[in-house]
């Protein structure tokens, strides 16, 4: 946890070094340029307008000020202007990246302010050259300091972005994940609920038929077991973990119908129209209602007359499960804590489908949906009949 902010404060650190030994270098040719050479006051003032660099990226305006402050007080004492002139250009420039550009526009004042005064004591510089340089060195520091607080601004902003970009496709891959689960959990273990309870109920007086629930239920079980190992494959989408057999579609929904109607359910099943291969999508999307569909069945109106109905359009494919009994507990997601009739309807959206459900006119429950197989036409209203 420490490391993260001794990062920026050791390359202050190393820049600090850097520009105080720039300023070191020039001092030594201070007589050369006919400035008197440093004595021990230099120095001292040289290390305290160039050292303070170390901190210019947690505290910028209070360094900027204190180098200018130490920098007039070097020109004052008649000390080469140059020397330190590196430590207030770094000030600018620091200002211009971290803070706001009225601040910088500020400090850049105080650094013209000292550069045209420095003019002035040295007397051996034309005024017009100090004042073109007091102007413009403060102006392009301005300048690059701003691009690069503007460049370091869409770095975050665009670090943001991905942070929740990568935070939805989290929610969504967990969402995709509960709704596979839940399509096999819920599925399975209802028609396992069902023949256990009628293993135990008929164990002692009718040991064959409890043999034959108790069979039913180890079938169950291993398909169930099959089918998450398959959909936990899938949700992992890699090359090496790839399913064993395909995702179940509609071509294995006679299975489903048999499985349900030993588990009790009287169900049948209708097929309309020429049987085609489907989009992997859309095939599965229709298997996944259908399963949920007979899932609250055999919960919520067991022992109910059941029908579903299959039909192939010329670009779409229906799908209805009918029942005709009475609901046992409500079909209310919003209340209940389900997710069954949320997930048909996420699956329907997803691709394109409509879907409804609700209670008959005469009696009992109905759930249709409508996908489309082409890209050309998304079908309207449900397209099945009774």
């Amino acid at each position: 946890m420490r490391k993260g902010p001794l990062r920026p404060l050791a390359a202050d650190a190393l820049v600090a070094t850097a520009l105080t030994g720039v300023a070191v270098l020039l001092a030594q040719e201070s007589t050369a340029q006919r400035w008197p050479p440093l004595d021990a006051a230099g120095y001292l003032l040289l290390a305290l307008a160039n050292l303070p660099a170390v901190a210019r990226s947690r505290a910028p305006v209070a360094v900027c000020l204190v180098v200018h402050a130490v920098w007039a007080c070097y020109v004052t004492l008649g000390y080469w202007p140059v020397v330190n002139a590196s430590a207030s250009m770094l000030a600018i420039y620091t200002v211009a990246a971290l803070r706001p550009l009225r601040t910088a526009a500020l400090c850049a004042v105080l650094m013209s302010g000292v550069w045209i005064y420095a003019g002035a004591i040295d007397g051996r510089s034309g005024m017009a050259a100090v004042l073109a340089q007091a102007a413009g060195f403060p102006l392009v520091l301005i300048h690059f300091g701003h691009l690069t607080r503007r460049s370091a601004e869409l770095a975050r902003r665009l670090a943001e972005e991905q942070r929740e970009r990568a935070l939805r496709a989290v929610a969504e891959e967990r969402g995709r994940i509960a709704r596979e689960l839940h399509d096999v959990v819920a599925h399975h273990m209802s028609v396992i609920s069902v023949q256990a309870g009628l293993a135990r109920f008929v164990f002692d007086s009718d040991p064959g038929t409890a043999r034959g629930a108790l069979a039913h239920v180890a079938g169950t079980s291993q398909e169930a077991l099959e089918e998450m190992r398959r959909v936990l494959k899938v949700l992992r989408a890699d090359e090496e973990s790839a399913p064993a057999g395909p995702m179940p579609g509609l071509h294995r929904l006679g299975d489903m119908v048999d499985r349900v109607r030993a588990g009790g359910q009287p169900v049948t099943l209708e097929v309309d129209g020429e049987e085609r291969p489907l989009p992997p999508g859309v095939d599965l999307c229709a298997y996944r209602v259908v399963q949920e569909a007979l899932t609250n069945a055999v919960k919520h109106a067991p022992g109910a007359a059941t029908r579903v109905h299959l039909r192939y359009g010329r670009d779409h494919v229906a799908v209805a499960v009918l029942d005709d009994g009475r609901r046992v507990l409500s079909d209310k997601p919003a209340d209940s804590g389900g997710h069954g009739l949320i997930g048909m309807r996420e699956r329907a959206k997803l691709y394109g489908g409509t879907i409804s459900t609700g209670p008959r006119g005469e009696g009992g429950w109905a759930v249709r949906l409508t996908l489309p197989t082409s890209a050309r036409t998304a079908p309207t209203g449900d397209g099945t009949t009774e």
